[in-house]
């Protein structure tokens, strides 16, 4: 099976760097790929239109430049999902909107091998992962057991049951999400609001102690010393669809004040 980059940094203890794309183009993961920084690239499927034809170009694509993969699912139909991004040859999978232990283990179950040491619902299915039908053998279990399962810790429930959710050990990165917490909480887009700031160290500080890789999405390598030291050590940084607002606002702006005489 093709190498999990994810996983082997994870069982390393190294620390790891990812960017964000909505975009379903290969050539921007080309593009992340020729720069020879980073880790994985993250597909955020909850937010861009993609079909499954996109999933396995996008895998094929990282696995040439030797990058792993992520992809983030909506909540509404994770097990097909799941399943499907991990068939294509995503190496982590992204859950979304997880409120409660039970919902926690219908993600894990829904990813890991319908094998009895895994207990999961993936079975046979003739995929890229499988090499289409023809690598359906002890390997081909392990690499779906092997995928890196990752949880956004965004809602209210979740961070209640926080320790829960960090002692089962299927869980192996979380990510803070500011923007569905405030919201499920009363508060959207109040980032500042003290019970928002109050449930981001909470999730920091307990996953680190508990060992769990707890990821840092930022807009800037300037931010990174503040949860550096926290102890963080893996970060996700940009979002394509963002990178491009920022460029055209600040530089239009810009061109128009110099016609403007500025």
């Amino acid at each position: 099976m093709r190498p999990n980059v994810l996983r082997e940094k994870l069982e390393a203890g190294k620390p790891t760097l990812s960017t964000h794309i909505h975009s379903v183009w290969p050539a921007e993961i080309e593009a992340i790929g020729h720069t020879g920084l980073y880790d994985y690239v993250e597909f955020v499927a909850e937010y861009g239109p993609s079909d499954l034809h996109d999933l396995d170009n996008m895998c094929r694509t990282s696995e040439l430049y030797g990058l792993g993969s992520m992809i983030k699912i909506d909540q509404s139909l994770m097990p097909f999902l799941a399943q499907r991004g991990i068939g294509a040859g995503y190496s982590s999978v992204l859950f979304t909107d997880v409120r409660s232990m039970d919902e926690l283990r219908e993600c894990i179950v829904a990813a890991r091998p319908d094998h009895p040491d895994h207990g999961g619902l993936y079975g046979v299915a003739t995929r890229r992962n499988s090499y289409m039908g023809y690598g359906v053998t002890a390997e081909y279990v392990q690499g779906v057991a092997d995928t890196v399962l990752a949880f956004m810790i965004e809602k209210k429930g979740a961070v209640d049951n926080l320790e829960e959710i960090l002692a089962e050990p299927a869980v192996e990165m979380v990510q803070w999400g500011p923007a569905d917490f405030a919201m499920n909480i009363g508060h959207p887009g109040e980032f500042g609001h003290p019970d928002v700031v109050a449930a981001h160290d909470k999730t920091f500080k307990l996953a680190i102690a508990a060992g769990v890789a707890a990821r840092a999405e930022i807009g800037s390598s300037d931010q990174t010393k503040k949860y550096l030291d926290m102890g963080v050590r893996h970060f996700s940084i940009g979002t394509d669809i963002t990178i491009l607002f920022d460029f055209w606002k600040r530089e239009g702006e810009g061109i128009l004040r110099a016609l403007e005489g500025e």
